[in-house]
């Protein structure tokens, strides 16, 4: 397998210069060459298999000969060792719900297996590698989580100032050991760039070997397939599913997307968005206009030029094409806290902010497509937006076990300027 530039100026490259390079030369995005088939027998023994045995058939035509099937197989099981359960939240609505991993949001999968591929790649490459990621909230965490204490490789993650919940910032800025995180004095889209920017910096790049953990790079990418099996896979209904995805920078649905490609029987995607609505109004004019993020409940999906956008319009080829296969519809944080609220008095289910973004949105389609039943993605823990979700629900959270040493521990962080400069001489001096 191949990976080729969506800009189209640098030379393809395969899995493990993909993923060490994070981003071509070109500044494109890296985009599979080829889009595997998953074989129909396959997919109908789905319930019978294990998760493991599934990550590594999906992930192995990606990886091909870049890591030793054995090392492979054992990256996957590790990456997906943890439950992934499709709840029903009412007669026609499901929630698959992808926060019980380690830093309980579903960019635990990205993470973990592109941390252990990194660090396998690492061993070979003789110098010590840099990750640099930008996250609006949740990456940031599951980065930080995948690569401690990883032999041969530093992680640098940039998020943005106030803009990210207590919880996420303590599980980002806590850990020490071989993790930095840069608190910087803007928005996600600032971070974003700040990390593009570095990728072309011929000085910096002489000086540090960087790569990125954001979804622009495959292998934190390419996993994220998994969720749309995994739904499938306990899925009952003889229709095929519409699924709802609360959408930021469009990593996660550009994943379904590309399942669907393969031949995943997904009947209609729907992108849920905040008020940056850059996508939902694409769909609607056909005009993308990139806009400046603006701060919501749902921070996770404050993106105003969503990196992976390229990817959906690879595949998918134009504007009327992604009319048939994609809806989007877009809700203000009063919205979202009604529907957190009126979710949990109704069905007795709590959502997180992001996932009641896709609650809406998978409700606005069923008010044009009654009797469809669908699934909603939950991507985060409740926890993590405790005082948005706990002043909806008028109760207090109970913090899960797993988090309660965060209530100890001392953030540490360095402030910066939404300036390149000012990464680049923290890097100059890492």
């Amino acid at each position: 397998m191949k990976y080729y530039s969506l800009v189209g100026i640098s030379p393809a490259v395969n899995f493990r210069e993909a993923s060490i390079h994070g981003q071509a030369p070109d500044r494109g995005l890296y985009f599979p060459s080829d889009i595997p088939t998953f074989n129909t027998e396959w997919i109908k023994n789905l319930k019978k298999m294990a998760k493991a045995d599934i990550a590594f058939d999906v992930m192995l035509p990606y990886v091909e000969a870049a890591i030793p099937k054995e090392v492979l197989r054992k990256i996957c099981s590790e990456t997906v060792d943890f439950d992934m359960p499709l709840v029903q939240v009412s007669d026609n609505v499901f929630s698959l719900e992808l926060f019980h991993g380690p830093t309980m949001a579903f960019k635990d999968v990205g993470a973990r297996f592109m941390s252990r591929c990194l660090g396998y790649f690492a061993k070979s490459i003789g110098k010590e590698i840099t990750v640099l990621v930008a996250t609006s909230g949740d990456t940031g965490g599951a980065v930080a989580n995948g690569f401690l204490g990883v032999d041969g490789v530093k992680v640098v993650i940039l998020y943005p100032s106030g803009r990210v919940s207590d919880v996420q910032e303590l599980q980002l800025t806590t850990l020490g050991n071989n993790i930095s995180a840069l608190e910087v004095e803007g928005n996600f889209d600032d971070c974003q760039y700040m990390v593009k920017q570095a990728f072309t910096d011929v000085e910096l790049n002489a000086h540090c070997f960087l790569t990125s953990a954001n979804s622009i790079n495959i292998a934190r990418w390419l996993p994220q397939q998994l969720y749309y099996i995994y739904a499938l896979q306990q899925w009952h209904h003889t229709e095929a599913p519409v699924i709802s995805v609360p959408s930021g920078n469009f990593g996660n649905i550009a994943a379904g997307i590309l399942a669907h490609e393969c031949g995943l029987p997904i009947k209609h995607f729907i992108a849920g968005c905040n008020a940056n609505d850059v996508f939902t109004q694409y769909l609607f004019s056909g005009e993308y206009l990139p806009k400046t993020a603006v701060s919501t409940v749902s921070n996770a999906m404050d993106v105003g030029d969503p990196s992976n956008f390229v990817r959906v319009l690879e595949m998918l080829g134009n504007h009327e094409s992604m009319q048939k296969l994609l809806s989007s519809f877009s809700f203000d944080d009063a919205q979202t806290k009604r529907a957190i609220r009126d979710v949990y008095d109704e069905y007795n289910y709590l959502l997180d902010p992001h996932g009641a973004v896709a609650f809406l949105a998978l409700k606005e389609y069923q008010m044009e497509n009654p009797n469809i039943p669908g699934i909603i993605l939950e991507t985060a823990h409740p926890i993590k937006f405790a005082p948005t979700v706990e002043s909806v629900i008028g109760k207090k959270l109970e913090m899960p076990a797993s988090l309660l040493h965060l209530l100890q521990a001392k953030k540490v962080s360095e402030k910066i300027k939404p300036d390149f400069d000012a990464l680049k001489n923290f890097l100059m001096r890492y």
